[in-house]
């Protein structure tokens, strides 16, 4: 899930899905990762646009924001995630995003998070995780 994240919805690179995370390998006992690609492409495809900022600074937490744009309707996602315990990252939506509730497509974490009159909000991410929080309001018609 850690690197699919950044495979998938980072700004930078050419992303791809491995025909046996997707439909699993049964003669290698390979489980296939759909439910969990399908919300991760379903992002990239719809809310995984604008510019992005990138919070590195701590070697086990990490996260970056894409902030959207106006051509894809309610696009804009902030990531976090974990290689040890969970932790948090204080992100900059932006102003367009300001007293905004999100939450988390991948249902990591339960709670909602709302940004500040700034669009800033403390974005989490449970021990050994990601979460990818979106708009709770970001249903693609």
């Amino acid at each position: 899930p850690l690197a699919y994240s950044l495979i998938l919805l980072i700004n930078r690179g050419l992303p791809c899905v491995f025909y046996g995370d997707y439909y699993g390998i049964p003669e290698k006992e390979i489980s296939s990762k759909k439910k969990l690609l399908d919300k991760l492409l379903y992002v990239r495809k719809y809310l995984a646009y604008g510019e992005e900022e990138d919070y590195f600074e701590n070697r086990n937490v990490i996260g970056f924001v894409r902030r959207g744009d106006y051509e894809h309707q309610n696009s804009g996602v902030a990531v976090v995630m974990t290689d040890g315990r969970g932790g948090s990252i204080y992100m900059n939506m932006g102003p367009n995003f300001a007293h905004t509730t999100f939450y988390d497509i991948l249902n990591n974490s339960e709670e909602e998070i709302t940004t500040n009159e700034e669009g800033k909000a403390e974005f989490y991410c449970q021990d050994g995780s990601v979460s990818v929080w979106i708009k709770k309001d970001g249903a693609v018609n």
